[in-house]
C-alpha cells in the first residue's frame, strides 16, 4: 500500500497528487496515440467508435452517477447533436464554427425540452425523459426541411489544411483530443463547488436545499453540461457513421448508453471509459459468440439485444458497481496481501448513497 508523502497544499487539488499517480494515464495515452500507427484501418475506425461512446457515457455519468438523475432519453440528444451538425454544414458553415455551436445548441435545446421533466425524481423522470425521446424520433421522421425525414441525410465532408477529415487516423486522432478534454473538463468541474453540489443532490435532495444548495439551478446546469457532451458525440457520430436517419437514435441508443455507464461502473469517470469499451467491442464479441451458440438462438434478429440484457442483470446481480469496481476490489486484494478476507466487502455496511457510489 502506497502513503503520499505530501510536501506542498497544491497536491491536495492537482488532478494527480504525483507522478506515480499520473503514469498509468501517460502510458494509455501513448498507447492510443501509437495505436493508429500500429493497427488495421477497421480496427482505428472502432477505436475512434469507442471514443465516441466515452464522450456520450461521460455525459450520462455525469447526470446520473453524479447527479443521480437517471435518464432514457440521451440517445435522443445525440441524434440532436448530430442533425444539428450536419444541417450546418449543409448549409455552408465551417466545421470549426459549427462543432461549437452544436454543442452549446444541443444544450440550450435539451435543457429547454426537458425543463419540464426536472421537476420530478426517480422512476418518473425516467419515464419523462422517454416520452421525451419517443417524441423527438417522432421529429426526427417527420421535420423533412431538417433532417430530411425518414431517408435521412448525408454528412458532407469536411477538410482542413488540406487534410480530409474523412481519413480514419486524422478523424481519431480528433476525437482522441476531444475525450481527453472532455475527461479534463469534466474531472474539473467535479472537483469544485458545482460538482459537490451535484453529489449533494444525488445524496439527499432534501438535505441539498436546507444547506443552501439551489437545486433547480443545479439540476438544469447538469442536464446541460450532459447534453452538451451528447451533442458533441452526435456531431463525431455523424462524421463517423457518414450518412444518419432516424434508426440510427432510437430507444435502443439510449439503453446502450444506460448499460455503459452500470457496466462500467456507476459513479466513477474512470468506469464511462472502461463501458465504452465493453459497449463498443460487443458487437464483434457478437458475431464471434454466435458460432457457439445454436442456429435457432445465433439466428435471431435481436440475439445482441438478449445479450446485451443478460449481461446488464449479471452485473447488476454480481457485481453492483461494475467492472472498475472489480478492479478496484482486485488491486485491493494485492495491497493488502496476505492479510485479505473473503469477507472484508460481504461484511462492509454503506449507510449512504455517496458510500455506495465511488
Amino acid at each position: 500500500m502506497r502513503i503520499i508523502q505530501k510536501t506542498s497544499y497544491d497536491q491536495d487539488i492537482r488532478i494527480f497528487p504525483d507522478l506515480v499517480e499520473a503514469a498509468p494515464y501517460l502510458v494509455l495515452v501513448l498507447a492510443l496515440v501509437l495505436a493508429p500507427f500500429m493497427l488495421g484501418v477497421f480496427y482505428v475506425k472502432e477505436l475512434a467508435f469507442v471514443l465516441i461512446l466515452a464522450i456520450a457515457g461521460l455525459g450520462l455519468m455525469l447526470l446520473t452517477g453524479y447527479a443521480g438523475m437517471v435518464s432514457l432519453g440521451h440517445g435522443a440528444i445525440i441524434g440532436i447533436g448530430a442533425y444539428l451538425h450536419t444541417f450546418l454544414l449543409n448549409k455552408g458553415v465551417n466545421f470549426f464554427v459549427s462543432l461549437p455551436l452544436t454543442v452549446v445548441l444541443t444544450a440550450l435545446g435539451a435543457t429547454l425540452i426537458a425543463a419540464p421533466a426536472l421537476r420530478l425524481a426517480g422512476m418518473y423522470l425516467a419515464i419523462a425523459t422517454l416520452a421525451i425521446a419517443l417524441l423527438l424520433e417522432i421529429l426526427f421522421t417527420h421535420w423533412d426541411a431538417f433532417t430530411g425525414g425518414i431517408q435521412g441525410m448525408a454528412v458532407p465532408p469536411v477538410a482542413f489544411a488540406g487534410v480530409e477529415l474523412l481519413d480514419p487516423v486524422v478523424f481519431y486522432f480528433v476525437c482522441l483530443l476531444l475525450v481527453i478534454v472532455s475527461f479534463l473538463a469534466v474531472k474539473n468541474l467535479l472537483r469544485g463547488r458545482t460538482g459537490r453540489a451535484w453529489i449533494a443532490l444525488r445524496d439527499s435532495e432534501v438535505a441539498a436545499k436546507s444547506m443552501g444548495i439551489n437545486t433547480t439551478h443545479y439540476k438544469m446546469a447538469v442536464f446541460a453540461v450532459s447534453a452538451a457532451l451528447c451533442g458533441l458525440a452526435g456531431a463525431l457520430l455523424a462524421h463517423y457513421s457518414g450518412y444518419i436517419s432516424p434508426d440510427s437514435f432510437n430507444f435502443l441508443l439510449s439503453i446502450k448508453l444506460l448499460i455503459l455507464i452500470v457496466v462500467g461502473g456507476v459513479g466513477t469517470l474512470h468506469g464511462a471509459a472502461i463501458g465504452a469499451i465493453f459497449v463498443g467491442m460487443l458487437p464483434q464479441a457478437t458475431a464471434v459468440a454466435r458460432d457457439y451458440f445454436p442456429g435457432s438462438i445465433a439466428e435471431l434478429p435481436s440475439f445482441e439485444t438478449i445479450l446485451f440484457g443478460v449481461i446488464l442483470v449479471g452485473i447488476i446481480l454480481w457485481e453492483p458497481r461494475g467492472l472498475y469496481g472489480r478492479w478496484l476490489k482486485i488491486k485491493y486484494f494485492f495491497e493488502v496481501f496476505p492479510t485479505y478476507r473473503k469477507a472484508t466487502y460481504s461484511r462492509q455496511k454503506t449507510f449512504m448513497k455517496s458510500e455506495r457510489v465511488r
